[in-house]
């Protein structure tokens, strides 16, 4: 049985840019979070909305709104917010 992931298969992701995309991002506290992004994006207009936490209150997950220029702008800001010490995981 073919899967979607079979079907997607070395295809790339097509956007049109500029674009507004979602990132989840996942860290130990809310505050922390908070402060992880502003190192990243700075002043950039954006939005942070809470999506959820673990059952166990370790972590908690908002998602990050903005505008994307461009793959590069949209891959760098991806990367940053992941190799920041404070994110453990960005999606």
């Amino acid at each position: 049985m073919e899967t979607l992931n079979d079907k997607l298969k070395d295809k790339q992701l097509e956007l049109e840019y500029p674009c507004n995309w979602c990132y989840k991002v996942i860290a130990s506290e809310a505050d922390t979070l908070k402060k992880a992004v502003h190192d990243v994006i700075e002043e950039r207009e954006h939005k942070l909305t809470p999506s959820n936490s673990s059952k166990s209150g370790k972590y908690v997950s908002m998602n990050l709104d903005l505008l994307v220029h461009n793959e590069d702008d949209r891959t760098f800001i991806y990367d940053a917010l992941k190799k920041h010490q404070d994110i453990k995981m960005v999606l």
